[in-house]
């Protein structure tokens, strides 16, 4: 039995990947590459963007455990075996980070510190509006792990949180909406918008001209899950018009976010370069480490993707 690591990471990340999933599963044999040749001991594979192809011709592959949260690459990927369970990754480190810089970026929204920043680029001195946390509505779009870590810490922090998701959620303090016909209303009454849903094909393109038109005006978006769900013209007009206020981007249509592209100088725009929560070996190994004691065990195995759902 023998463990597959396919991603596109660099020597030195793979190297870290190695002994960090080699500490937290002994009795595993590695392998970070395949010959052209089938391998018929190769088990599990451990995988973050792999290049297609790279899990096709396994007969023995019994688990997909994918080190990243997104799983979209893999799902479209029409080499990767269907029949195999594909796990995605869970980690409470990564979701304790996305909470930290929605609360930063909610924080900085809120309080008018990047208006000051543009304040202080054009060397004028400005007082703003102190608003009570109470009075500023954040809605979370996506409402799994990341998404329930976040509105709990905004919560905590007492803004008016609200969320919305395609299945029924409850959490405490939150005002859970589910469904496409709930979203309108809920824009209308929401001041800072973050988006952490999963990429389906029911939300690619979900942020566009309708949805940003239907936020108040002087409000502000965060998107911290996938640069698909943005329709980025449409982004760009709500910013110029004036009707959206600030759009704090951790994730692009392309990326790395071309060098000529109009987010990077725009003054309404905060660009970060996709790392809110970035995945940590040492608390993912532990994850994946954990779904493969399972699969040798014969127990259920942890946070399964629903191929349907895209999830």
């Amino acid at each position: 039995m023998t463990v597959l690591l396919a991603t596109d990471a660099s020597a030195e990340e793979n190297h870290t990947w190695l002994r960090a999933l080699s500490q937290a599963l002994p009795g595993e044999r590695f392998v970070t590459s395949r010959n052209a040749a089938v391998d018929p001991e190769i088990d599990v594979a451990m995988v973050a963007n792999p290049a297609s192809g790279s899990l096709a011709g396994l007969p023995s592959l019994r688990l997909i455990q994918s080190l990243w949260a997104g799983v979209n690459g893999l799902l479209n990927d029409a080499s990767v075996p269907a029949d195999v369970p594909l796990a995605r990754m869970v980690d409470p480190a990564m979701a304790d980070a996305m909470a930290q810089t929605a609360l930063w970026a909610v924080l900085s929204l809120h309080r008018g510190f990047y208006t000051c920043a543009r304040d202080q680029r054009e060397h004028r001195w400005g007082m703003h509006e102190q608003r009570r946390a109470d009075e500023v509505g954040v809605t979370v779009l996506g409402l799994g792990q990341m998404g329930s870590r976040v509105a709990r810490s905004l919560v905590r922090e007492g803004y008016r949180v609200a969320g919305w998701s395609q299945r029924a959620r409850s959490i405490d303090s939150v005002h859970c909406h589910v469904g496409a016909a709930a979203l309108p209303s809920l824009l209308a009454q929401t001041q800072i918008l973050i988006n952490l849903l999963p990429l389906t094909p029911a939300t690619v393109g979900l942020i566009d001209m309708h949805t940003l038109a239907a936020l108040p005006r002087g409000a502000s978006l965060v998107n911290l899950a996938r640069g698909a769900h943005v329709v980025e013209a449409d982004l760009l007009a709500a910013l110029d018009s004036g009707h959206l206020e600030h759009a704090v981007l951790d994730v692009f249509a392309i990326e790395p976010l071309p060098v000529e592209h109009a987010f990077w100088d725009h003054a309404r725009v905060t660009v970060l370069p996709h790392f809110a929560a970035q995945t940590d070996p040492r608390s993912a190994a532990q994850v994946a480490a954990a779904n493969v004691r399972a699969l040798r065990e014969g127990r259920a195995l942890a946070h399964l993707v629903d191929r349907q759902r895209g999830y």
